[in-house]
This record gives structure tokens, sequence and C-alpha cells, in this order.
């Protein structure tokens, strides 16, 4: 009889245990207080950590005591970070379809998207201590620097689209100067001056040889990592149906507005929505009305009503290995 791998064996094990509590459970209910046995402690096994790891066309190998370490962490991380990994796979089934298309049409490996995971959990309203906001987590200033608009009426870094461009334009940038997609990551994290001084005073040129700040270490194994768990959920325990994912809201209409909106609340019921549905379709929206005195125009998502009635039978996996159906 053949081995099974390390993966196969975690899974079998987490539902090995998952249905050991719940026949304990149900046990223990049936007995008297007096009686009652002692609960024994819950298995917690540690997730398996690939040899190596591919990553926009290049395969990183793992087998050295520090990133075999690193890795480890971070699997560890997120195999336990029950509630966020959960959230961050349910959303990336609304995103992705989303996020990959701009990806590939600006020359960005497809793996970056998982930048955008680790930097904001998939929420689109995500905003950090230091004020980034986004799925790309921009500060205001970077923000405005690569196009994007940000005030208190209009902030463009919670717009998908024009986001995803944006944080497009840094990376290829930053390709540009490094050659390297995991060093083009350690510097949206940390900035390039800091890597490019590391680079420098330690004669290497990759960022997964380069002795970093903790959060930029990390930061590179956590874009492995979630890789890793992305490409096979149900080997880390982590078990979904099709119907546990969110869905893609598609769009009934696109409004080409070039003037000022007095009220948007106003403008919702105007196209058969609430503000709270305007603002959930365009996120980018950030007051209740728009001053636009420069009469820009800007395309404003009407979400087809019918769509918001939530269906999970439904909705469709983007990616059928994150399912168990």
């Amino acid at each position: 009889m053949k081995l099974k791998t390390a993966t196969t064996v975690f899974a079998i094990l987490a539902t090995a245990c998952i249905t050991a509590a719940l026949s304990s459970a149900t046990v223990t209910e049936q007995k008297p207080t007096e009686t009652m046995e002692r609960p024994q402690p819950s298995t917690v096994l540690s997730p398996d950590v690939p040899a190596s790891v591919t990553f926009a066309g290049e395969e990183i190998s793992l087998t050295t005591q520090d990133r075999r370490e690193r890795m480890d962490r971070e699997m560890l991380a997120f195999s336990y970070s029950h509630i966020n990994t959960m959230l961050q796979i349910k959303r990336a089934n609304r995103l992705f379809p989303i996020i990959e298309p701009i990806l590939k049409e600006c020359g960005v490996p497809e793996d970056l998207k998982y930048l955008m995971i680790i930097e904001s959990n998939g929420d689109t309203e995500a905003v950090s201590p230091a004020k980034a906001g986004g799925l790309w987590q921009f500060l205001e200033s970077t923000g405005r620097e690569y196009g994007l608009e940000v005030n208190k009426e209009v902030d463009e870094r919670y717009h998908i689209e024009k986001a995803t461009r944006a944080a497009c334009k840094y990376l290829k940038g930053s390709y540009r100067i490094y050659g390297d997609w995991l060093t083009v990551a350690a510097s949206y994290n940390t900035g390039r001056g800091n890597v490019a001084k590391r680079i420098e005073g330690q004669k290497e040129e990759k960022a997964i040889n380069l002795k970093l700040l903790p959060e930029t270490s990390r930061y590179i194994f956590r874009l492995l990592a979630v890789k890793t768990i992305f490409s096979d959920p149900k080997a880390y325990g982590f078990c979904l149906r099709s119907s546990d994912l969110y869905p893609l809201i598609p769009h009934k209409d696109t409004i080409i507005v070039d003037s000022a909106i007095t009220n948007w609340g106003t403008f919702a019921k105007e196209h058969g929505v609430t503000y709270l549905q305007l603002r959930e379709a365009n996120p980018w929206i950030r007051g209740t009305a728009l001053t636009n005195k420069n009469m820009k125009e800007y395309s404003v998502n009407i979400p087809d009503a019918k769509t918001l009635e939530y269906d999970p039978h439904r909705t469709k996996a983007h990616d059928s290995r994150w399912v168990v159906e």
C-alpha cells in the first residue's frame, strides 16, 4: 500500500478530529453532570511545508533551514487563522474574475493577485493604521502619484479596477529595477529605497536571500503560503462548498456622470437601488454628494437588483480546487 502524502493525512486527520469532536459532544449531552468525563484536548497538526513553490514562473526552493522555517511560520499562521483565511477564499471568488484579466492586460504575472490578498484580506474597504486604503493599500500620496483621485468625495484607492491598474504600474516599475517578482513584492511592502540599501549592503540580488526587516521577511513568505493554501485549501482543513463562496454581482447598467450629484441617495433610488447598494457597487464613492467642479466623467455601476437577492445555490466557484464538490 502506498503511503499517503502529508497534506492528505492532514486533511483526513482534520476531518477525523471534527467527527470525533461532534461525536464526543453528542455523548456528553446524554450523561448526567456528575459523571461527565473530562474533555480530551484537540489534536493540533502542523501543516505540510512544500519542498518548493512556483511563484510568477520561478520555482522557489524551500529546503534550506531559513526558508523552510520562515515558510512554516506563515503556513501555521494561515492554517490556524481560520476566520481570515476563510474570508480570503470567499472574497477571492468575487474579486479574482475582476483582478486576473487586468493583471494579464498589464503584463503582470497572475500570482501577484495574492499580494492583494495579503495586503487587504480581499476587503474592498480595508484601511490600515497608517491610513493606507483599498484592496492594494495605497497611501493617499502614493495613490495620487499613480493617477488615482483621492479626496473626501471620491477615493479611487477603493476603485477595484483603477487601483489594480495603479498597482500594476508600481509593480512593473519595480520589476524594471529588480527583475525578480518576489523582490518587487518586498519593495511593495517596505519601499524601493529600503530594498536597494540591503541589496547594495548585502551583495545579493534577490529579496529572498536578504536579511530584511521582520515584517518584510514575513511578507515574502506570506505570499508563498497563501498561494500554497489557495491551490489546495482542502489539504489544510478548509472545506468549502460553492454555495459558501461570495458571488460576483453583475451590473445592470453603467451611468456616465459628468456633473454634480446633489445627493447619491436620491440618485440611487432613481436607479432602483439603495444608497448602500450603490456604495457596495462603487466603493470609490466616499460621501453623499459629488461636487465635481471640473465636470469630470465618472462611471457609476448600477447593480442588478435581481441578483442582489442572495441565492447561494447559484454561486459558481471561480477555482474548482477551492470547493469540496
